[in-house]
């Protein structure tokens, strides 16, 4: 099952020049936030509501070479894959354009 990375497009190609990927939190974080396909919508409504300028790594976790957990650190139920260790960009397999001001990527919050 693949996993899935949103950053934004100027992390992206200077990951790719680099041939690895380390966003900003991994220092203090110890590891790379991702969703599978399902969780991605709601990931970007949730944190990235907005912005234009993202995409979307698609990552084939047999490439990575290094531990995927399945955890919420927040508290909830739902798990999301969490890449502890440095993204090789080999592992990545297509880089999808994010445009959240896209009708679907602007489905109206659910209130509690």
């Amino acid at each position: 099952m693949r996993l899935y990375h949103i950053t934004s497009e100027r992390e992206a190609r200077a990951a790719a020049q680099a041939g690895q990927y380390t966003p900003a939190g991994f220092v203090r974080e110890g590891f790379i936030h991702c969703s599978y396909a399902h969780q991605v919508l709601a990931t970007l409504n949730r944190i990235f509501r907005g912005r234009t300028d993202l995409v979307l790594l698609e990552i084939d976790p047999e490439l990575l070479g290094c531990k995927v957990v399945l955890e919420n650190l927040e508290g909830g139920a739902e798990l999301f894959p969490h890449i502890y260790g440095r993204l090789r960009m080999s592992a990545v397999v297509k880089v999808h354009a994010l445009p959240t001001d896209a009708p679907e990527f602007l489905a109206p919050r659910q209130e509690t």
